[in-house]
């Protein structure tokens, strides 16, 4: 595998394995020389949003590298209070301007928004189908979220972004994304650094010659999640991508996955901003 390597959506889209997350990245000088020297390193996919501010210094980056669009795969996603089937279709128009780009290759709904995630999801039905997006899908689902949006839902969500991470291996969710090919992609999968000390992220770094980071990175490989660290430091985001020279052995999967306790660093999708 190499940060060419894709995913390949339920619609036949590839999604690369490894992209740059830039939340909290300042929408100026800071984000665009972190989406310059990532896609100077061979990231292809690039994930923003709509909360995040930034989605103009991704646009700036974008059009003054030397990479064509076609090889990028660039994610935006809608904000809660401009969830609603109307409100949705201004939001994307909003987001489209701001990153100066003809088509979007993945759109997401940031947290599902209790009283609305069904409208704002025809909208984006909408905009999937008029080819304005290459792919649609959800972040911070549930089970429960995603079962009710597909019961009325015409399209399946391609791809859900959570929280995952070797103390959040969301294992049951995984199965059933699995299971209805909806692709995993795991935001904060460094948990912030929080799991660094690990005993057995410890251990591994050691016997590969890695940082217990990319240990955890390449576990989201292994359970087939794709996976955004986010890093504004050049040094830092080449380090993020070294995972492709070493494999873990299943029996070391297993010994990470049990530093799983549920503990978040985000909110729980059905306490926040749940209206």
């Amino acid at each position: 595998m190499s940060l060419a390597e894709a995913a390949t959506l339920s619609n036949g889209i590839k999604m690369p394995w490894v992209g740059l997350g830039v939340y909290k990245m300042d929408d100026g000088e800071q984000v665009v020389k972190a989406v310059k020297s990532a896609l100077s390193l061979g990231y292809r996919h690039i994930d923003t949003a709509s909360f995040y501010d930034n989605e103009e210094g991704v646009g700036r980056a974008i059009r003054e590298s030397d990479v064509p669009r076609e090889e990028l795969f660039v994610t935006t996603k809608v904000w809660n209070d401009e969830q609603g089937y109307d409100e949705t279709l201004r939001a994307f128009e909003r987001s489209m301007n701001k990153l100066g780009l003809d088509y979007l290759d993945l759109y997401l709904i940031h947290w599902p928004v209790g009283s609305k995630f069904k409208e704002t999801w025809k909208a984006m039905e909408k905009l999937y189908k008029e080819g304005k997006v290459k792919a649609i899908g959800v972040c911070n689902f549930m089970q429960h979220h995603l079962e009710e949006l597909m019961k009325d839902g015409e399209i399946k969500p391609m791809v859900n972004q959570v929280e995952f991470h070797p103390a959040l291996y969301q294992k049951e969710l995984s199965e059933f994304c699995h299971q209805h090919e909806i692709q995993m992609e795991a935001w904060a999968p460094l948990a912030r650094g929080k799991y660094f000390d690990a005993a057995i992220l410890k251990q591994l770094a050691e016997k590969y010659n890695k940082t217990p980071a990319q240990i955890m990175l390449k576990w989201d490989l292994h359970h087939n999640v794709v996976t955004i660290p986010k890093s504004a430091n050049k040094d830092r985001q080449a380090q993020n991508a070294d995972l492709f020279d070493f494999d873990l052995k299943d029996d070391e999967v297993l010994r990470i996955n049990e530093l799983h306790n549920g503990e978040r660093i985000g909110f729980h999708p059905d306490e926040f901003n749940n209206q």
